[in-house]
């Protein structure tokens, strides 16, 4: 018979209160109370909790304190990430993030739900579905993303914004809920070049 941890990962119903899962639970929320509450100088020191806490990281990535999660294994970050103040990952499933991301403050990445209906939902069942976000993704502040979304690269989520289904490749997303707004094209590229008199 499956555990529930192995219910979780699966996608399936699972009760969050098991022992294996609220002890893992703790686990990561001892590694991030110790991250939150380092001095601003010890960022070397921050770094190395979070190659501990995440089930993947590259060389080049960087959290501001605070930062809460679940369990901290299912999250992926690729090489030249940055998250501002206040990320939330709810990472009951993988969370998977590709090259090049920033994530402005306040954000909340929720792999988990519970049931619509009340009966089960007073039983503590849930389920946890994976979010994948592509490479050079930039994502405004105080922007939801909901379980099993698919955002793909080069792409921008205003801020805001409540993103409950997949956002294709380069397009600028926003809204409540989340729409694609317009694709993003060469123009935008030249506008900073001429207003910023950026050199190319």
């Amino acid at each position: 018979m499956p555990t529930e941890k192995q219910k979780m990962l699966a996608g399936k119903a699972y009760q969050a209160g098991d022992a294996e899962l609220s002890k893992e639970r703790l686990k990561a929320r001892e590694i991030v109370f110790e991250f939150n509450n380092l001095a601003p100088k010890f960022i070397k020191q921050r770094k190395e909790l979070l190659k501990k806490l995440f089930g993947k990281t590259e060389k080049m990535f960087y959290v501001e304190p605070p930062f809460r999660c679940d369990y901290g294994y299912n999250i992926e970050i690729g090489n030249n990430f940055y998250a501002n103040f206040n990320l939330v990952i709810l990472d009951c499933a993988k969370v998977s993030i590709g090259n090049n991301v920033f994530i402005a403050p306040n954000v909340a990445i929720y792999t988990a739900g519970h049931p619509i209906h009340a009966h089960l939902r007073d039983q503590e069942f849930e389920w946890a579905q994976e979010i994948t976000i592509g490479n050079s993704v930039w994502i405004g502040g105080n922007v939801v993303i909901n379980p099993g979304v698919k955002i793909g690269s080069n792409v921008v989520i205003g801020s805001g914004s409540i993103v409950t289904r997949d956002i294709p490749d380069d397009v600028f997303a926003a809204g409540n809920p989340c729409r694609v707004i317009r694709k993003i094209t060469d123009e935008d590229k030249d506008y900073y070049y001429k207003n910023f008199k950026l050199e190319q």
